[in-house]
């Protein structure tokens, strides 16, 4: 897909990688629509890209559907979702309260069911792209990240079963699935990143990796590429994988 021109609507485009891709697109010539919950930011960001900024909240029951229909309210036809926006929560599952785990399934699962739903009409009719930023999370598990991991493999899944199924109507379907990435999400989930390896990646390195896929249609994409192997093993030797886990962390 020829990203000028395109509308493309990315989501919790705030900061970190969803800001990253709004600077990329914009450049691209694509006319973005930057939705996400920090006001200020996002004025900074319009002024510096001039993308249209939506003030949303993906938490509340049926946000996706309200954001949708503010979008479609400004543009008849969307050419390309992102669902980029997700929180995170690190801790013991056993401590995590009833309202984080609500609001983390609300934002990283359930916000993007409705916002792709809501679209799909207009993309059936004259097709489109439809990408999610997933996890590595999401594709081997993280201890004191489980609702975390689960909420991202949901996405994933929900993404990989749309393809197929799209496909027909010149709906495409990516999945992005980026390791650790330098964005304000560690200090909003409540703990910093501690690990001295893999080093976090820019966002930026992320954002380039979305828009290659949309432009050229890749189903999914490792952010390194090396996290394709632990997910190999995993699949091809899961005893392997969980002793290599248990060892290495």
């Amino acid at each position: 897909m020829r990203l000028t021109g395109a509308v493309v609507l990315v989501t919790g485009a705030s900061s970190g990688i969803g800001a990253a891709l709004v600077r990329r697109l914009t450049r691209a010539g694509s006319r973005v629509l930057a939705a996400g919950r920090d006001l200020e930011r996002l004025a900074r960001l319009a002024a510096e890209t001039g993308a249209t900024v939506l003030p949303a909240d993906l938490a509340p029951p049926g946000a996706g559907r309200d954001l949708a229909e503010r979008v479609l309210a400004r543009h008849p036809r969307v050419d390309v979702l992102v669902n980029n926006a997700g929180i995170g929560w690190a801790g013991a599952f056993a401590e995590m309260p009833d309202a984080a785990v609500d609001e983390l399934i609300a934002v990283n699962l359930r916000a993007p069911v409705e916002l792709t739903r809501a679209l799909l009409p207009g993309m059936r009719r004259h097709g489109g792209h439809l990408a999610f930023v997933g996890s590595i999370a999401g594709r081997l598990g993280v201890a004191e990240e489980a609702v975390y991991a689960a909420s991202k493999a949901g996405l994933d899944i929900f993404a990989q079963s749309l393809r197929p199924e799209l496909a027909r109507h010149r709906i495409t379907v990516s999945v992005v699935v980026p390791g650790v990435v330098d964005t304000p999400f560690f200090a909003r989930r409540g703990q910093a990143y501690q690990r001295r390896r893999p080093r976090p990646l820019p966002p930026e390195r992320v954002a380039d990796a979305l828009a290659d896929a949309i432009v050229r249609n890749r189903a999914e994409v490792y952010v390194p590429g090396w996290l394709r192997l632990p997910v190999a093993v995993r699949g091809l030797q899961p005893a392997v994988y969980r002793r290599l886990a248990a060892r290495f962390g």
